[in-house]
């Protein structure tokens, strides 16, 4: 067996930009690195940080070069560029999806090897937003009467709304965005985290029947007036539709170790061991501690949200920069511990552009930055090629259409 590992760490929601079928989406000129970064330069993004973006290591290992490539040249620049003359020290590139979506599931499973074959469903930006089978379905799982919400919404003005009224009659509160998502948040005490759980649970295979890609259990607890959302959110999504990189990697006797949310979005298909934690700097020390710990020939995948949920829906560019030079600088502790064979690939699996209109994902290229590999550019490739990269990296067979970059 090889001596190889792979780590494959998604940075959720650090697009990009230059998308070339962005307007399809109406994101024509969304790039949330590049915006977040013009705010920090010009002094808008001051909040518990100052100054440009500074994010050495990354863009050591050649981010702003994978921007100038998505963006072909654009005026948009980066803080924390190495100093002057100085090449990448990775090989860097950029990639585009395929899927018709923008969502998490698609980003993941075609970063995986699997662009997705369906178009998924959208509930409509009305109110209502459900159907009266679905909304029936889910009093009939919850035992209630009714539901709260049924619409768009961000989770926590949608909590906020309805907070008293959810404590008062038991209904859960059910919404959902731009993506293929029934979202359904509920107190953890006074409706039940194993009830919450269970009712998505039940509720999804009925969902998935429609192409709707995910349930997401949303909990919280507190009071109305200071309630806090829980790290116990759960995701419940459709089954890839046939083996990605994580089967493949389990296919062939290696092991597979998942970090954060990656579980969920796979269903936990390929997924020898699970790493949860309650926030990013849990999820780093548990990357960092693999370091060490992972076998010989396997795969981490780790998944880091909080650059999505905590920032880029709600639109906070202050905090997203904060989240994103915190990243960096753990990004220099995991480098200096990589060894020889190792291969440690950063990318992204969709855009949240924290200076665009609304509050969902924008459609964007994201970054594909390599460490343990001699340095290089690869230009513009595809989000499978990442799932073939690795494949080769760890002597396997790619199943996907994916072209290793290495």
């Amino acid at each position: 067996m090889t001596q190889n590992r792979a780590f494959l760490i998604v940075m959720d929601s650090v697009g990009i930009g230059g998308a070339p079928d962005a307007g399809d989406f109406g994101d024509e000129g969304a790039n949330t690195l590049g915006h977040i970064a013009a705010e920090c330069a010009a002094g808008r993004a001051e909040q518990g940080r100052s100054g440009p973006l500074r994010l050495p290591n990354l863009t050591g290992l050649g981010l702003a070069a994978a921007m100038d490539l998505a963006e072909s040249g654009a005026s948009l620049t980066l803080g924390g560029l190495p100093p002057p003359g100085q090449r990448p020290t990775g090989r860097c590139g950029a990639a585009t999806e395929i899927s018709r979506g923008k969502d998490t599931p698609s980003g993941h499973w075609e970063l995986a090897g699997v662009p997705v074959p369906w178009d998924w469903h959208y509930f409509p930006d009305t109110i209502p937003a459900f159907p009266d089978d679905i909304v029936a379905e889910v009093c009939r799982l919850a035992g209630t009467t009714g539901i709260l919400g049924n619409c768009h919404a961000s989770g926590v003005p949608i909590i906020n709304a309805h907070c008293e009224e959810h404590l008062r009659t038991g209904w859960p509160i059910c919404y959902t965005s731009a993506d293929s998502v029934f979202q359904i948040a509920a107190h953890e005490e006074a409706f039940g985290l194993d009830r919450l759980q269970k009712l998505c649970t039940d509720l999804a295979p009925y969902l998935h029947a429609r192409k709707i890609g995910r349930v997401i259990a949303r909990p919280f607890t507190g009071s109305c007036d200071k309630f806090k959302r829980t790290s116990n959110r759960r995701d419940y999504a459709i089954d890839p539709p046939s083996p990605t990189l994580l089967d493949w990697v389990a296919g062939a006797g290696r092991a597979t170790h998942a970090v954060g949310k990656i579980g969920d979005i796979f269903s936990h298909r390929g997924v020898g061991t699970l790493h949860k934690g309650k926030s990013d700097a849990d999820l780093f020390e548990h990357l960092l501690a693999l370091q060490t710990t992972a076998e010989p020939g396997s795969l981490t995948f780790a998944n880091f949200v909080e650059f999505d949920s905590l920032y880029g829906h709600p639109r906070d560019v202050a905090g997203y920069a904060r989240a994103l030079e915190w990243f960096d600088a753990q990004c220099g502790r995991f480098l200096s511990h990589l060894r020889p064979g190792d291969l440690a690939i950063f990318t992204a699996d969709h855009g949240n552009d924290p200076t665009w209109r609304g509050t969902e994902h924008t459609r964007e290229r994201v970054p594909v930055l390599c460490a343990g590999v001699p340095p290089g550019e690869i230009g513009l490739c595809a989000f499978t090629d990442v799932a073939a990269s690795v494949a080769a990296h760890l002597g396997i067979e790619n199943q996907g259409p994916g072209r290793s970059f290495l």
